[in-house]
């Protein structure tokens, strides 16, 4: 689980806006790829899906009025998701910082 601060206070429907229009560009790019990424958003939640590789929920973002936290569910799938979650985290940390 990571932790960011949101120091210039984004909400979950904000932050959901935010990921749907930049975040698989920015990754994409940053890897090299064509990942589908697939979001929900209920609330003060956001999960991310990555559909074409693994199954269900991958990260669940969480987020408050003092930080954003990103639980990474995918940590016991046949992927290493390490690299995913550190993509995520920068970019978050990048427009939420």
């Amino acid at each position: 689980m990571s932790t960011i601060k949101n120091v210039h206070p984004v909400n979950a429907e904000a932050l959901f806006q935010i990921l749907k229009s930049d975040f698989a560009n920015e990754v994409n790019l940053k890897l090299d790829s064509s990942l589908s990424i697939e979001y929900a958003h209920v609330y003060d939640v956001i999960n991310i899906y990555f559909p074409e590789i693994i199954s269900g929920t991958v990260f669940t973002v969480t987020v408050n009025d003092d930080e954003i936290e990103i639980s990474n569910n995918g940590d016991e799938s046949e992927y290493n998701t390490d690299l995913l979650e550190q993509h995520l985290y920068d970019f978050l940390l990048e427009k939420c910082s």
